[in-house]
This record gives C-alpha cells, structure tokens and sequence, in this order.
C-alpha cells in the first residue's frame, strides 16, 4: 500500500466518484448538492492542499480532506473497504496534527464505530443545525483527553 500524498486537481474527478459510490450505498443521506456542485467544493479543497490520498494503479483509492485540526471527509472506494486505508489515512493525519475532530452523521454506525477504534471519543450532539443534510450528527476528537474543551466547538 502506498503512503499518503497530496491530492491533485487532476485527482478532483476520482475523489467525487468515491464520495458518490459511498451516498449510494447510505440510503438515509439525502442528496443536497448537485454534483456539479460537489466537483467545485472537491476543486476547491483539492487546491488550498486539504485532500491527501492513497493512490492506486487505476487513480486514489482513498482520500481525507482535512483543514488543521478538522476532518471534513475520509473516504475509500468501496472496493478497498477494510483494506486498512482509512486507518492509513486517519494515521497520516494523527501524525500530523496534534489533535483532530470531526462531526459524524448519527446514522453512520460503521464510521462512528471506525472512529471510535482509532480512540475518537464523543464530544458533543447536535440535531443537525450545522450540516448541509440537516441530519442529527455527533462532534468526535482526538485525542480523547481533548473532550472537555471540545464541548464548546460547533459545527
């Protein structure tokens, strides 16, 4: 497998078929964006240097778009699922940050499970207010000592 790198715009085509092939597959995420719409939010991340993928021979087959401390996406093509690239790519971040969160969709039970093995904890809920879906989601940080002082973030 190798390392993660920095995403290209030439990537930005493949990253949104893998976020597409995952809102597929979770039938209680509505569609809320067009996906002309989710191509320029890809190009834009993609160009301020946020998105790091794990390449593959055929294009990335898994990315993670991260501002800081803030994940805003990890994906992996479902052909990869449990191929230990989202644990590449969620450690790439780790160790590059000091701390990292991220807000989850509630219903998400895989991912928040994912999360939670990689010593993510709970830190705060919300009914969905800051979310483009409108869904009920929960605030995760790492390290898990960091909770307290996550308790006043907002989406």
């Amino acid at each position: 497998m190798s390392a993660p790198r920095p995403a290209r715009l030439h990537h930005v085509p493949q990253l949104t078929a893998i976020l597409w092939a995952f809102s597929r597959r979770a039938p209680w995420l509505p569609r809320v964006r067009a996906r002309r719409t989710d191509l320029r939010l890809m190009a834009k991340i993609t160009h301020r240097g946020w998105v790091r993928i794990v390449p593959g021979r055929r294009g990335p087959v898994g990315f993670i778009a991260r501002d800081g401390a803030r994940i805003h996406a990890l994906y992996v093509h479902p052909r990869a699922h449990r191929s230990g690239l989202g644990t590449t790519l969620l450690e790439d971040a780790k160790s590059r940050s000091k701390r990292l969160e991220l807000w989850v969709a509630e219903a998400n039970h895989p991912a928040r499970a994912f999360y939670a093995a990689h010593d993510f904890t709970e830190a705060a809920r919300t009914e969905g207010g800051g979310n483009d879906e409108n869904l009920p989601d929960i605030l995760m940080v790492w390290p898990p000592e960091e909770r307290a002082q996550a308790r006043s973030a907002q989406p």
